[in-house]
């Protein structure tokens, strides 16, 4: 059974108070967006071309590890536009009817942001093909022998596809981005930061030391930042004075089983594991799926990055195995 966790990257259906919470955080212009220096100015340069021109951007995918605000990044993009954005998920659009109706509800200048873009199915990634490139919408009415095409006129718009998985993307659908942009993690400097505005968006005094401290343990990823500032601001709340400080920060993230590099039990559990059952042997991913009872699209996803980071998993042709730090930080050399 997949142990539920605290440092968690995905966003999370049951988290409706805190999704409004967290909405209420996220940066609203580039000036207000801390970090990703390289992606904001080149985006600023795009920006201020396509407004000069009168012309729309062009369309933009956005990917890297979950959590770094791709999806803030395209609302920051609408606003600095101008123009209005329609935001959805790939899983969501289930026919190339669905992708159809939100296509021609589009209106010129509106940007259109696709989440999890490489989950498209085919049929839909397909009609998406001639809408990026000529602005028309190739549609098929009837069937059988009957069955004509029908070529619709669609207004200018901008799409804007964020992806964990960038090489998942169909080659003829990645090369109609005109722009790519690779998110990288933040430094911890830039993650304090993060943390000391959300506090004061949240009217919550939080200590320097406290919030370097939630930075050093945040995985360098503004959610995991925002969202573990959240519990600590409950701890501080019940059992003080509501003040974040180093006593009230190190016993919350004592309660929480955040250790000193970020890690929670879950992926205690799951370095774990691969050393007590496969020692320096490479171990598949679906046997490490199998062994923690998450999805393997999880651990790839959401594990993985962070730990190949930190150099606590190596991946090889034969699969993953646990490295020496990892060994050292459980104590296991």
């Amino acid at each position: 059974m997949a142990i539920e966790r605290v440092i968690d990257t995905s966003l999370h259906e049951d988290d409706s108070d805190e999704s409004i919470v967290e909405f209420s955080l996220r940066p609203n212009s580039f000036d207000e967006y801390i970090g990703q220096e390289r992606l904001k100015t080149n985006l600023r340069l795009a920006i201020k071309a396509a407004k000069k021109r009168g012309e729309v951007l062009d369309h933009i995918l956005l990917h890297g590890p979950p959590g770094l605000g791709k999806t803030t990044m395209a609302g920051v993009i609408a606003r600095e536009m101008n123009a209005n954005l329609r935001a959805t998920s790939a899983p969501s659009i289930e026919k190339a009817g669905d992708l159809a109706s939100i296509l021609t509800s589009l209106s010129d200048g509106d940007i259109l942001f696709i989440d999890e873009i490489h989950r498209l199915r085919r049929a839909v990634e397909e009609i998406l093909y001639s809408a990026m490139e000529d602005f028309k919408l190739d549609i098929v009415i009837g069937k059988g022998a009957t069955a004509h095409s029908v070529k619709l006129d669609l207004p200018r718009f901008t799409l804007i596809g964020a992806t964990t998985q960038a090489g998942s993307l169909a080659g003829p659908l990645r090369d109609r981005f005109g722009h790519s942009f690779h998110l990288e993690y933040y430094d911890e400097n830039d993650i304090q930061k993060i943390i000391e505005r959300s506090a004061k968006l949240l009217e919550t005094k939080i200590e320097p030391d406290a919030a370097a401290l939630l930075a050093q343990r945040s995985r360098l990823t503004p959610r995991i930042a925002n969202r573990l500032l959240k519990r600590v601001r409950d701890y501080a709340d019940v059992n003080g004075d509501g003040i974040i400080d180093m006593s009230s920060t190190t016993s919350a993230l004592e309660m929480l089983e955040i250790d000193e590099y970020g890690l929670d039990p879950a992926d205690r559990n799951m370095l774990s594991l691969m050393i007590d059952r496969y020692g320096h042997r490479p171990i598949g991913l679906t046997t490490i799926s199998a062994l923690t009872g998450d999805e393997a699209a999880t651990i790839e996803d959401y594990y993985e990055p962070y730990l190949m980071r930190l150099g606590m998993i190596e991946r090889t042709p034969k699969g993953r195995v646990a490295t020496e730090l990892a060994r050292k930080h459980l104590g296991k050399a």
